[in-house]
């Protein structure tokens, strides 16, 4: 995790991902997607059609000076920006993201705004910080008056959800989900590692990282962003497959039942499509506790089994009147 130039070199990455389904009957289509993630005008939205369609946002800062939270109630003042960005996924699942970078120490004392603004997504410490003390605070949530990036990035979510070019109907029902990170530098010759996983609450899912001082930012915030996205599906077509009934749904009822996941959502697995090579590795964790694409696969193979079973009724029908 590398600094601007003439800044100290950051020691801590910290972030939080939202996602959701995009208030939309239709997903959009490319030149929409862009259109709805233009934040800035000066700067232009990424897009891309392979391996699938997707929409980047410009980075927006927003300035802060509070204290830090801390694992051990520890009062630590910083000032900077932190950077926020959204995303859009097949013009159907939405993210936004706000995260910031630290170095081990800073100034003793609060810098005039110019200095701050020159290095974007950047929050530094008035003095020395204690980085897994903040890592672990942040990863539990902060006190009253301590910086809460997760209202950054839920800020940044209203603000798009609000957009005009959205209906606000929804093809199915489903929930937001909120995947908190940090990540620490990790040991000189060390490679990537993650410490943990953890489902912390229904919606919360928390994340520490080490990664080599090598790896870009922005790649350390892919990461969790695909992450985020792929532990959005699973949990959408889980939750989606436990309310459909579907051992007492038969015929039509129980096509209708499945036909969301089929038609939304089969199609966006594709883990890693987008995390830097670097990180690739880590994903690696992730398939073997918890098992992310063996759980994935699991459901998918129930769903076209319950259609298989639903089919065969029609074509004996169909068979038999001939």
């Amino acid at each position: 995790m590398t600094a601007p130039t003439g800044t100290t070199e950051a020691v801590l990455a910290c972030g939080e991902v939202r996602t959701c389904l995009l208030p939309s009957f239709q997903p959009l289509d490319i030149r929409a997607a862009a259109h709805l993630l233009r934040l800035r005008p000066d700067e232009r939205v990424r897009t891309s059609e392979r391996p699938n369609l997707y929409a980047l946002s410009p980075d927006t800062l927003t300035g802060v000076d509070c204290r830090l939270p801390t694992s051990n109630g520890a009062k630590l003042r910083a000032v900077g920006t932190i950077a926020a960005r959204a995303a859009l996924t097949e013009g159907r699942v939405l993210q936004t993201t706000a995260h910031f970078r630290a170095p081990a120490a800073g100034p003793d004392q609060r810098q005039p705004w110019g200095h701050y603004l020159v290095r974007p997504g950047v929050v530094e410490p008035l003095g020395r910080m204690p980085e897994r003390s903040v890592a672990q605070g942040t990863l539990t949530g902060g006190r009253p008056g301590e910086l809460d990036i997760g209202h950054i990035a839920d800020g940044l979510l209203t603000r798009i959800l609000r957009h005009p070019l959205l209906d606000q109907q929804v093809p199915f029902t489903s929930r937001h989900t909120r995947l908190r990170w940090a990540a620490l530098r990790a040991p000189e010759g060390e490679g990537p590692s993650m410490v943990r996983f953890v489902l912390a609450e229904e919606d919360l899912r928390t994340v520490e990282l080490r990664v080599p001082a090598t790896v870009r930012p922005s790649a350390v915030v892919g990461l969790c962003e695909d992450l985020a996205l792929h532990d959005w599906l699973l949990t959408t077509v889980v939750r989606m497959l436990d309310g459909s009934r579907l051992g007492s749904l038969e015929g039509p009822a129980a096509v209708l039942a499945l036909r969301p996941a089929v038609d939304h959502l089969l199609h966006l697995w594709m883990p890693r499509a987008r995390v830097d090579r670097a990180l690739g590795p880590l994903w690696e964790v992730l398939e073997q506790h918890p098992g992310f694409s063996r759980q994935w696969q699991t459901l998918v193979q129930r769903i076209r089994d319950q259609l298989a079973l639903q089919a065969i009724p029609l074509l004996r029908e169909a068979l038999a009147s001939r």
